[in-house]
């Protein structure tokens, strides 16, 4: 296969805006845009293990031989995230376009709460979901509004970087995984050195990470992270469980001290299936949460989000049921995502 055909693809994919493109050893290639179900493209044709290697070369610029890499690939001013795996059946290559620009936080429904809270001294900020929920386009909106409004020197640790930032009012260094720093704990420890005061962990993957990345926000470092969790009380219990339990007394009132906010959030299909909107749960760090955490008792703070909405604070369900009041998804899509069926069911009785 000639990489040209490659290139040639990857120029329409970016022409017609389709968010995933998926190869595998001996299939056609496979397109996905937005909630759109998956489908092959047929003209493309059957990549064979040798197609697939010259991909692979043309887009890590060596042969692949892991079981699986997470890369960056750029082409036309536009950047995808790429993963490469293997299977029973051979090797597969899942590209995701990141959008070329850091949307405006109006544009993603982001709070000015929430952009008030991202310039904050010290601590740490956490944005969750599954994966393709949107986490580093919040992120992002959120790390840029930082760029835009504070004099801060902010560094990213990123697996594989996103998006590229302009320095603004701020400094901003960006660094990947494999190219600029071998792991997530090596990463943390050589930031130190540099007079940082704003830390981006891409992913805190394993205790190692969490534990450098709780320590950062306790000194005075504003640290932004992801994790892959459901709901803000799962991602605390997350933390917490990651710990020996010989140490987790030790960690909750750590922990309990550096948190300002945990983000979780889910993309819903829009109700005319054009594309999605986002549903946010936010905690942010109170007495009652702190106290909450430091107990154990995190199972009480879904109580404490339902009461404190004044303060900023969302139940998902709530964010969920917005959305349907404001026509933007179907009954259907919010009774597949809900915690509680029986109350949004009365909630949305006839309508």
């Amino acid at each position: 296969m000639e990489i040209q055909r490659f290139i040639a693809l990857i120029d329409d994919i970016i022409k017609n805006r389709i968010s995933d493109l998926h190869f595998s050893t001996d299939e056609m290639a496979y397109i996905r845009n937005g909630v759109w179900d998956i489908a092959p493209i047929p003209a493309f044709g059957k990549l064979s293990q040798a197609d697939i290697d010259t991909i692979c070369q043309h887009i890590i610029s060596r042969p692949f031989t892991e079981r699986t890499v997470d890369a960056s690939y750029a082409q036309s001013g536009t950047r995808f995230r790429v993963n490469i795996s293997r299977t029973i059946n051979g090797v597969t290559l899942a590209f995701r376009m990141i959008p070329s620009k850091i949307p405006e936080p109006e544009q993603i429904g982001l709070p000015k709460h929430l952009l008030d809270l991202a310039s904050a001294e010290k601590g740490i900020i956490l944005v969750t979901g599954p994966t393709g929920s949107g986490k580093s386009t919040t992120m992002a909106a959120m790390l840029e509004h930082v760029n835009r409004t504070t004099k801060k020197h902010i560094i990213t640790l990123e697996d594989p970087v996103e998006f590229v930032y302009e320095n603004k009012q701020s400094l901003i260094h960006q660094r990947e995984l494999g190219k600029q720093f071998e792991s997530f704990p090596d990463g943390i420890r050589s930031i130190l050195r540099e007079d940082p005061d704003v830390i981006v962990v891409g992913e805190m993957r394993d205790l190692d990470t969490i534990r450098a990345a709780v320590t950062l926000a306790e000194t005075w470092h504003l640290v932004f992270s992801t994790l892959h969790t459901n709901d803000t009380i799962q991602t605390v219990d997350r933390i917490i469980q990651s710990f020996p339990p010989d140490e987790q007394s030790q960690i909750r009132m750590q922990f309990s001290l550096a948190l300002r906010a945990v983000i979780s959030q889910v993309l819903l299909p829009k109700v005319d299936g054009s594309w999605r909107v986002v549903a946010r749960e936010i905690m942010l760090n109170n007495d009652s949460i702190r106290n909450l955490i430091i107990r154990g008792e995190t199972h009480h703070m879904y109580s404490v989000l339902e009461i404190s909405k004044q303060e900023g604070m969302v139940l998902m369900d709530d964010a969920i049921i917005d959305l349907y009041r404001r026509k933007y998804v179907a009954k259907e899509t919010i009774l597949k995502y809900v915690r509680d069926k029986d109350r949004i069911a009365m909630l949305t009785e006839g309508t």
